[in-house]
């Protein structure tokens, strides 16, 4: 079953490059060389380092290939791409790459960069492409599109393309949403991964924690317990309905009234002492209190498991 919005993308996707190719055409007024699409010549200068063969198929070296200056994918899966290139080695590529003419006798590829990496992986000299030309705008439209549809982004590199989208074409959320064909909820849950520690990211981008689970801290009102409940999820492999629980219970507590007991004698504690705690709190991911004074004193490390308990011992054993 396709997935739902699917069809939309496809569209949106085929239209925006069909619109490219158009352009590109349009605006070139010498004939130097033809091409054919739709049962339409098409007659352009085409930039040196393309070639047409007799089906008006144009072709070029990868190596002359480079990436989109938009490009929202900063990882590539090395088995993934090997996988492709046995794939492109058996049946060649099926989807040309959308290039577009760089003017230094390279060019940018505007769709299409994981075909390519493993076209050379295959060992390929000469690829099929399609020639456009993109404004910086679509050319991060074009590829955000084509990441989500086909390949699947990280879930902060697709943040972070929607946030770009939104700053280059100074687009609202709703906006965003309709361009890439998806509901404006999904954006904005996915824009506030943004809000995350740059660590918690870098978990999320190497799947170590999934986005239910990123999600699930970002509800906690507290940051230092945002901080426990990560190191939770992490040390314990809690899963993300047990993350949500978890949170849930971290915010009540913040919520439930103090109980009116005694004054307690006011500490004053040493700003250093304080920011030192923090420390402890973002690198165990637990609650950590310091007792005593900067040159002598106790560190009191809580854990709420065995599990826990075992994830402390293997932080401090490295």
């Amino acid at each position: 079953m396709a997935k739902k919005g699917g069809m939309g993308l496809g569209k949106g996707l085929d239209a925006l490059m069909g619109q490219a190719v158009e352009e590109y055409s349009a605006s070139q007024t010498e004939n130097s060389q033809s091409t054919e699409k739709e049962g339409k010549t098409l007659s352009f200068n085409v930039p040196e380092g393309i070639s047409i063969d007799e089906s008006g198929k144009m072709w070029v070296d990868p190596a002359l290939l480079k990436p989109n200056p938009q490009q929202p994918r900063q990882e590539f899966s090395a088995e993934d791409l090997k996988e492709l290139a046995d794939s492109i080695k058996e049946n060649g590529i099926l989807q040309p790459p959308l290039i577009e003419d760089a003017g230094d006798g390279t060019f940018y590829i505007i769709a299409g960069e994981r075909r390519t990496r493993a076209a050379k992986l295959a060992g390929l000299t000469k690829i099929p492409v399609q020639l456009g030309k993109f404004n910086e705008v679509k050319k991060l439209e074009v590829a955000l599109i084509e990441n989500i549809q086909r390949e699947n982004l990280n879930p902060i590199d697709e943040a972070r393309a929607y946030f770009k989208l939104m700053e280059l074409g100074e687009l609202s959320q709703d906006e965003v949403a309709k361009r890439v064909g998806k509901n404006r909820s999904t954006v904005a849950n996915s824009l506030r991964l943004l809000k995350l520690p740059e660590d918690i990211q870098a978990a999320l981008i190497s799947g170590q924690i999934s986005a239910g689970h990123a999600r699930a801290i970002l509800s906690v009102v507290d940051s230092t317990e945002q901080r426990i409940l990560f190191g939770k999820i992490v040390g314990n492999g809690l899963s993300v309905r047990d993350a949500e629980q978890l949170a849930g219970e971290m915010n009540n507590k913040e919520k439930k009234p103090a109980k009116k007991v005694a004054a307690p004698k006011t500490e004053n504690k040493d700003p250093n002492l304080l920011e030192l705690e923090q420390k402890f709190v973002e690198v165990l991911g637990t609650k950590v209190q310091i007792k005593g004074d900067l040159t002598r004193g106790s560190i009191q490390i809580e854990y709420f498991s065995s599990d826990d308990l075992d994830r402390l011992y293997s932080i401090f054993a490295k």
